[in-house]
């Protein structure tokens, strides 16, 4: 199969996520009463983001074309692709990766998240057969020569041990922030709603900490978020808020709330679900320094950098953890 092949059946896939095929929606239906965080809206946000984005023509065409791409893989390569499962489809870009450099993969999803990536595998396989000898599912990885990995930091150092010997991507913990000038526009301030509250702040791109001015004026803000005030209907996140509201409460810190959302003024750069953390500064460029080289932050949200409300929209080479997943796996064929 070569590269024009791939890109093809790519898009066609892509064409397949955006249509109403009874069998995928069914799938869509199962993922999301198998996690109840993955909810019918999100499910809906994450493939369309992926077809988009992903799986569109002239997106592909463009950065395949960076790399310039052998037309076929001398050296096909055994890939293992450990998949985490905090938000629908997380794990698609290390897939796609992969198989647009023609090598063969194994792949071990989530628990959590294997029932849209195993529908897409076996819609490619209806497209074309051959694909079954590039992409194969398995609870242990067995006869890989390389490794991507996604998880925890203690899921992470496992995989350092097991897999350190070998070629690999490893990646751990990352969230998100936003630097926040207070000069935002009313649509800024509801981009950055979407970075904060979709797909309930779980994934590594979601926003779970500002950085603001002093005296900075958080009714606005607060105002602007309403727009997931529904968010506390979901039973899940509702526990979770209010599990953290009462911890505020009894450790009697300060918080504010406009129902749906709590912010806290913490250091910590990771938030409890249902919770914003923030934290003031004096200068921008200082703390966007420091940001800039810590290795916990996946993407910075403001101006003149990520623009708001697209933090959950990553595009083909933006790249988990700045590491460059397609280079890489180029990089093991000679």
């Amino acid at each position: 199969m070569n590269l024009e092949q791939r890109i093809d059946l790519l898009v066609n896939l892509g064409h397949y996520v955006l249509s109403g095929d009874e069998g995928w929606r069914a799938s869509k239906d199962r993922a999301s009463e198998a996690n109840r965080w993955f909810t019918p809206e999100f499910i809906e946000l994450a493939v369309g983001q992926i077809a988009q984005e992903y799986l569109a023509e002239g997106p592909l065409r463009s950065w395949t074309e960076k790399y310039s791409l052998p037309s076929e893989n001398p050296n096909p390569r055994h890939v293992g692709v450990i998949m985490a499962g905090n938000i629908p489809l997380v794990g698609f870009h290390d897939f796609l990766c992969t198989f647009i450099t023609g090598h063969r993969q194994t792949i071990k999803p989530s628990s959590r998240d294997e029932i849209l990536i195993r529908r897409l595998a076996d819609k490619l396989a209806e497209l074309d057969p051959e694909t079954r000898q590039l992409v194969s599912f398995a609870d242990r990885l067995k006869g890989c020569e390389v490794f991507i990995g996604t998880g925890s930091n203690n899921s992470a150092r496992y995989f350092d041990y097991y897999f350190g010997k070998y070629p690999h991507i490893i990646r751990r913990n990352r969230t998100s922030v936003a630097i926040l000038s207070g000069e935002e526009s009313e649509e800024d301030l509801g981009g950055l709603a979407d970075d904060v509250n979709q797909y309930f702040g779980l994934g590594c791109r979601s926003v779970t900490k500002l950085y603001v001015p002093e005296n900075y004026d958080f009714i606005p803000l607060l105002q602007a978020f309403r727009k997931y005030d529904y968010l506390a209907d979901q039973h899940k996140y509702r526990n979770n808020y209010d599990y953290n509201l009462a911890l505020l409460i009894l450790n009697k810190k300060l918080y504010m709330t406009n129902g749906s959302i709590l912010l806290a003024e913490e250091r910590s750069l990771f938030s409890p679900i249902g919770v914003l953390h923030y934290e003031y500064y004096k200068e921008s460029g200082t703390a966007l320094s420091g940001l800039k080289s810590n290795p916990d932050v996946q993407c910075i949200v403001g101006q003149g950098l990520v623009p708001f409300g697209r933090a959950q929209r990553p595009a083909l080479d933006d790249y988990a953890d700045g590491v460059d997943t397609l280079q890489f796996l180029l990089s093991l064929t000679p």
